[in-house]
C-alpha cells in the first residue's frame, strides 16, 4: 500500500492566526477546544515535551516513548529484538494515541497515553490478547479507508483528491473543516463578494445535526451496522443521544448543539445543563414561534429535583480501569444495578 509521505521539514507545525478572526470571534476560543487540539505534530506536542521517557509493558512486549531534541520515538521491545519509529503524528488533546508509520504501512499505536495515570496503557479499542509477534506488537495496521478516516476527523485539509496528502493537512479541526465553503468564501469576501456564505449549521435538524456531527462522533447507523456492543460505545454520543426515549429528530431542543458550542471548550459542570433539561422538562416553559419545537409537547418534570439533572440521567462511564472516563449520552431514568442499555 502506497501513501503520500509527510516530509516534517516542509509540514505545518503550528496553528496560524485564524483569517475568520477578523469578521468570526469564535475563531478565536475555537483552535483552544478539544476538537481544535485533535491532532498535533510530534514536535509541538506539549504532552510529549513534558514527558520524555515513557515506558509500559504488555506480557513479553516492552514499550518506550522517548523524546529528545523535539523528536519523537516509539519503540516495542521482546528483550531479543526491538521495532522502533518516529512518532510524526499524535492524535488527541489530552490523551494520545499515535499515528505511526514503517515502510509503507501505517499503524495505530497499541498503547496511548492517558493524563489521568501520567502514563502508557493499552489503546481504547485495542483490548485484544496479547499480540504473538513482534511486528504484530507495533499496534493495529490501518486500512486506506481507516487512516482517511483518523486524518480526516482529527484534523484539517487532510484529504485531496480521495487521498491522503500530509503537505494541506492542517493540525486539528479548524474553522474549514465543518462550515464547507469557508475558504472560498474568504477568498470572496477579500475580493469584495459576499454572497458565499456556507450553510448555517444550526439551521439544520437534530436529525441532521447527529448526522453531522455522526460523522467524526459515529452515527447510529454506524454503531448499529457495526455491531459496537457494550461500554466501549458510550464514546458515540450521536448513537446513545438517539436512543435517548426523550430525543426527537425534529426537536431543536435536543441536539448536540442545544447542548455544546463547538467553539467553546466542553463545560463540565453538571448545573450547567439544567437549563438545556428544564428546556422540555418543565411546566413552565416558552416556546419562541419561531422555534421547530413549537408543536412538540412539554415534558413532565421531574418529581426528585430540578438542579444537576444530568448527575442522575446520565451517569459517567469509566473505561480502561478509569483512564477515561464518559457523559453516557442516553438520557433515561437510571436505576441501581442495571446492566448497562445497548
Amino acid at each position: 500500500m502506497l501513501w503520500v509521505l509527510c516530509i516534517p521539514a516542509l509540514a505545518q507545525t503550528h496553528r496560524d492566526r485564524s483569517p475568520c478572526l477578523t469578521c468570526h470571534s469564535e475563531a478565536m476560543t475555537q483552535p483552544q477546544t478539544q476538537m481544535g487540539r485533535a491532532f498535533a505534530f510530534s514536535e509541538s506536542n506539549p504532552v510529549l515535551g513534558t514527558h520524555r521517557r515513557l515506558t509500559f509493558q504488555k506480557g513479553r512486549y516492552i514499550y518506550t516513548v522517548e523524546s529528545r531534541g523535539g523528536h519523537s520515538t516509539y519503540s516495542v521491545s521482546d528483550g531479543i529484538q526491538t521495532i522502533s519509529v518516529p512518532i510524526l503524528w499524535n492524535f488527541g488533546a489530552d490523551a494520545q494515541t499515535w499515528v505511526l508509520q514503517r515502510g509503507n504501512q501505517l499503524y495505530e499505536s497499541l498503547v496511548s497515553y492517558y493524563p489521568a495515570i501520567h502514563g502508557l496503557d493499552i489503546t481504547t479499542g485495542d483490548e485484544r490478547p496479547t499480540p504473538n509477534t513482534l511486528d504484530a506488537a507495533i499496534g493495529r495496521p490501518l486500512t486506506e479507508m481507516a487512516a482517511k478516516a483518523c486524518f480526516g476527523c482529527h484534523s484539517t485539509n487532510a484529504i485531496s483528491h480521495d487521498k491522503l496528502d500530509f503537505q494541506s493537512l492542517k493540525p486539528g479541526v479548524s474553522c474549514e473543516h465543518c462550515h464547507l465553503g469557508a475558504n472560498q468564501h474568504l477568498s470572496d469576501i477579500l475580493d469584495g463578494k459576499t454572497e458565499s456564505i456556507p450553510p448555517d449549521i444550526g439551521k439544520r435538524s437534530s436529525e441532521e445535526i447527529s448526522e453531522f456531527c455522526g460523522k467524526c462522533h459515529r452515527t447510529w447507523e454506524t454503531v448499529v451496522r457495526s455491531y459496537w456492543r457494550g461500554e466501549a460505545n458510550v464514546r458515540f454520543q450521536p448513537y446513545r443521544l438517539a436512543n435517548s426515549k426523550c430525543f426527537n429528530g425534529a426537536d431543536s431542543r435536543i441536539s448536540c448543539i442545544a447542548c455544546h458550542d463547538p467553539h467553546q471548550q466542553v463545560i463540565t459542570n453538571e448545573s450547567y445543563y439544567d437549563a438545556k433539561c428544564l428546556a422540555c422538562h418543565s411546566s413552565s416553559i416558552k416556546i419562541s414561534k419561531t422555534s421547530s419545537a413549537t408543536n412538540i409537547p412539554t415534558k413532565k418534570s421531574c418529581p426528585i429535583s430540578k438542579s444537576n439533572c444530568v448527575s442522575c440521567h446520565m451517569p459517567k462511564v469509566k473505561m480502561l480501569g478509569g483512564h477515561l472516563t464518559y457523559t453516557d449520552h442516553e438520557i433515561r431514568i437510571v436505576k441501581a444495578g442495571e446492566a448497562y442499555p445497548n
